[in-house]
């Protein structure tokens, strides 16, 4: 027998006796999964909605109506030395980083499904320009769960930097094929802001359905894991082999799988802040399986590599962890994690919807009249109207 019939045959038998056990923990825990699903939902409809969609539908309008270009034509200067891209690759960057996961992927994706970047530019960007927000790191991860916005700045620098260090690697990715030109998109193929309004608010709604269909189903996966005894065994072992505690490795593994869950257990943690911290840095940077299942659905037709997406998010992750372990020592936090927890930190799916919807908007509608304003300088400098 060859060798790819063996792994052939080995993927397929994995596989069945995969589906076949989640199906058998289905029937088995079929209230506590009922329940998991009701709380990713939950979870899709007072956050996920609210602070996804408004970004969606900026980043598709960004693209759309040439802002991009504009912004392309002053970024420029910064954006070809440092990462060898071409300056229209900013606004995925910048949207990235304040809009969340996966925003800054879907920017990037749209960019170059309009042709406005290369292949290769894309696949350079796809690796650091996919980040958490600040909204998540500074309020969900520093003032919710460790009750320190201290804790949350650390984190946000560390996750900045890591991102910027990435782009500053991938840079020298297929160092040989050059950046597009900034002109590369004449203003004849930017579409009437009517066709462009319908169709970025389409495409930003249907792809908000497909990350909370993610979202659940990965919330559903990783309760069902956490039931059956398959995660606290797997912890178990890691706590032994690399000496920490168990509770610590249960949040790593919850956290590589969906990073809500993960960062949210790092409640429960014992042991140094430090390593808390570390582990925290780690998983925001890694962004979990979940939200690299949504990008690679956005990925999946347009024949980007999923390789460089991948390295760059475990490069993110492994790099942020250092960062925050160096800074953790020069700003000393004492205490363990359970220590400083207040008992009344609430979970995301709690947030109100019309308060999150409407922080979200006016955020959303701040960064299109920012490329809006880019836009008018632009031209008022090349002396057009």
């Amino acid at each position: 027998m060859k060798l790819s019939e063996l792994r052939a045959r080995a993927y397929d038998v994995l596989s069945i006796g995969g589906l076949i056990a989640i199906t058998v923990g289905l029937v088995i825990f079929t209230s506590e999964m009922t329940e998991a699903a009701k709380s990713g939902v939950e979870l899709c409809w007072n956050v996920i909605i609210p602070s996804l969609f408004p970004f969606f539908a900026v980043s598709q309008l960004t693209v759309r109506l040439g802002l991009a270009e504009k912004l392309g034509r002053l970024a420029e200067p910064l954006m070809r030395p440092l990462f060898g891209v071409s300056g229209r690759c900013a606004s995925a960057l910048i949207l990235g980083f304040i809009g969340g996961y996966p925003v800054g992927a879907k920017t990037v994706i749209a960019l170059y499904s309009e042709g406005g970047i290369t292949k290769t530019e894309a696949e350079r960007m796809l690796a650091f320009s996919n980040n958490s927000g600040p909204a998540f790191i500074l309020g969900v991860v520093g003032a919710g769960i460790f009750v320190d916005m201290r804790i949350g700045l650390i984190l946000y620098l560390a996750h900045f930097a890591a991102s910027i260090i990435v782009g500053l690697c991938f840079r020298f990715y297929k160092r040989g094929d050059k950046p597009s030109p900034c002109t590369a998109i004449s203003v004849g193929a930017r579409e009437p802001i009517p066709n462009a309004l319908v169709s970025s608010v389409s495409s930003a709604f249907t792809s908000c359905l497909g990350i909370c269909g993610f979202v659940i189903f990965f919330t559903v996966l990783t309760r069902l894991l956490f039931l059956s005894g398959a995660l606290g065994h797997i912890a178990g072992f890691l706590s032994r082999v690399f000496g920490f505690s168990e509770e610590l490795a249960l949040s790593a593994l919850t956290g590589i799988i969906e990073l809500t869950g993960g960062v949210w257990r790092l409640r429960e943690a014992s042991g140094s802040i430090a390593a808390s911290l570390a582990m925290a840095a780690f998983m925001l940077g890694w962004a979990g399986i979940s939200v690299h299942c949504q990008v690679l659905s956005f990925m999946s037709d347009t024949g980007l590599s999923s390789a460089t997406y991948v390295t760059g998010k475990l490069m993110h992750g492994i790099i942020s962890a250092v960062i925050t372990l160096i800074i953790s020592r020069f700003v000393p936090l004492e205490g363990s994690v359970a220590s400083i927890l207040a008992e009344e930190v609430r979970c995301l799916s709690e947030l109100d919807f019309p308060y999150a919807a409407g922080v979200a908007l006016a955020s959303a509608a701040f960064v299109l009249l920012f490329f809006l304003g880019i836009s008018r300088f632009s031209a008022k400098k090349a002396g057009k109207t």
